[in-house]
């Protein structure tokens, strides 16, 4: 999905608005709330590791996308790029960094 949308070139400091960036941020804080809030036995138990989790939640959202018709844009025109392909490059760019994806 990271190659499909372009997510490394993407990121690359000063290739993007500071308003996209900004806006992938923000999904990106979104999703991990979600993970860490929203699936108790494994933000209590740490049972379930974030890359897994961030896999779970991305198949999800992307598999109700397709359902709903919509596709990966084969360009993306990220300054007025959509909700979902924002929230799919958010979860791309959580599973690239470093840090864990769930920190209560």
């Amino acid at each position: 999905m990271s190659d499909e949308l372009g997510i490394a070139a993407v990121l690359a400091p000063g290739v993007l608005a500071p308003g996209v960036l900004a806006a992938v941020d923000q999904h990106g804080a979104a999703v991990r709330d979600i993970l860490a809030f929203g699936v108790p036995a494994a933000a209590v138990a740490g049972a379930v590791a974030g890359a897994v989790l961030l896999a779970g939640y991305a198949k999800g959202v992307l598999d109700e996308a397709t359902a709903q018709g919509w596709q990966v844009p084969a360009i993306v025109d990220w300054p007025n790029a959509d909700w979902l392909t924002l929230r799919l490059a958010a979860v791309c760019h959580l599973a690239r960094r470093d840090e864990p994806a769930l920190e209560a």
